[in-house]
């Protein structure tokens, strides 16, 4: 599979943008974009939202070839992905239809992993902790969510999260706006 930072190069290359151009419309700096072709950064989801929609593609587009235009979502059709630079484990568990609002994900965090950046977007998040345990910090007040707790708050909130236990951590995210 092509890496991220080589397509968003060849899909704006193809748009005929520049790094500038691509700033004006993400509201990324000319510097961090130049970084995330050059595959010196890592990029967070919210950053590959605001690429992906600047250059007018699907986010799925940074990731394998996958379609799913079923309502259903069968156990052996579900395809893991990682962000490059991250160790969290997506796999999504929604078809794609006009309209989509929700964002359903099995999210698998690794032992001990912590989100480096702080989060702040429009939409809200919703998590059920099927194994393990999360400390979410949502407005700078941190929260942990135990196996079989969930926690659902507005995106607008800044917001990271930390898995403080030597194991895997299971959640159920459910958010929007879609991302996939």
């Amino acid at each position: 599979m092509e890496e991220i930072f080589e397509k968003v190069r060849t899909l704006r290359n193809q748009k005929n943008m520049t790094l500038k151009d691509l700033s004006e419309k993400t509201g990324l700096s000319v510097s961090f974009l130049s970084q995330v072709e050059r595959g010196t950064s890592s990029l967070a989801i919210t950053s590959l939202k605001k690429i992906a929609d600047a250059l007018n593609v699907h986010i799925a587009s940074f990731f394998a070839n996958y379609s799913n235009t079923n309502f259903t979502t069968r156990a052996d059709e579900q395809k893991s992905f990682k962000i490059e630079g991250s160790s969290t484990e997506y796999i999504r568990l929604s078809g794609e239809f006009h309209g989509r609002n929700l964002e359903p994900l099995l999210v698998t965090f690794a032992p001990g992993q912590v989100q480096p950046n702080t989060f702040c977007h429009p939409g809200e998040e919703f998590y059920y902790v099927l194994e393990g345990a999360v400390i979410f910090n949502v407005d700078g007040k941190e929260i942990l969510v135990k196996e079989g707790d969930t926690i659902h708050f507005p995106s607008t909130l800044p917001h990271f999260w930390i898995n403080p236990l030597q194991q895997k951590t299971k959640v159920l995210c459910v958010l929007t706006p879609v991302i996939f």
